[in-house]
């Protein structure tokens, strides 16, 4: 394997996957003592041009995001169409879904990890930057995603 691929170790969020974001979030902002990020829809496909697993779709999710420090606690609820958080919800239920990363240079990046046979998964835009989310899980038992920030 590649050594150093992404060109930092610093972790930037970790992603959780819920079935219900409204009471998820009231838990976490109970918890720290903060205050309820207001969730919101991620874009449609037509903005976004969300691929998952080679194929365009129309997946979108409620976000909400705590940011705790230098780390960035990010809640997903997926919607109903294909997509690898509706994947994660399905087949492994609540939890954390992936760590990221953020990163220079994200189409170099994705080829990398690929040659490393850690393969693309999904991948999107949203406002000021981009993301890729790479099956990781044989050699690092996570996914990992990718973020690209303008």
């Amino acid at each position: 394997m590649d050594k150093n691929i992404l060109n930092t170790n610093v972790i930037t969020q970790i992603g959780i996957m819920v079935k219900d974001i409204e009471k998820t979030s009231q838990v976490f902002a109970d918890f720290f003592g903060v205050d309820k990020p207001e969730a919101f829809w991620t874009d449609a496909v037509d903005k976004t041009q969300t691929e998952y697993k080679g194929s365009s779709t129309e997946a979108r999710a409620r976000l909400a995001f705590f940011d705790m420090g230098s780390l960035q606690l990010e809640l997903i609820q997926p919607d109903e169409n294909p997509s690898t958080w509706r994947e994660f919800l399905d087949e492994k239920g609540e939890g954390v879904h992936h760590i990221a990363f953020e990163v220079k240079g994200l189409t170099e990046k994705i080829k990398i990890l690929e040659g490393n046979q850690m393969p693309l998964v999904q991948k999107g835009e949203f406002e000021g930057g981009r993301y890729a989310y790479m099956d990781t899980s044989k050699d690092l038992k996570i996914i990992l995603e990718l973020l690209e920030i303008d």
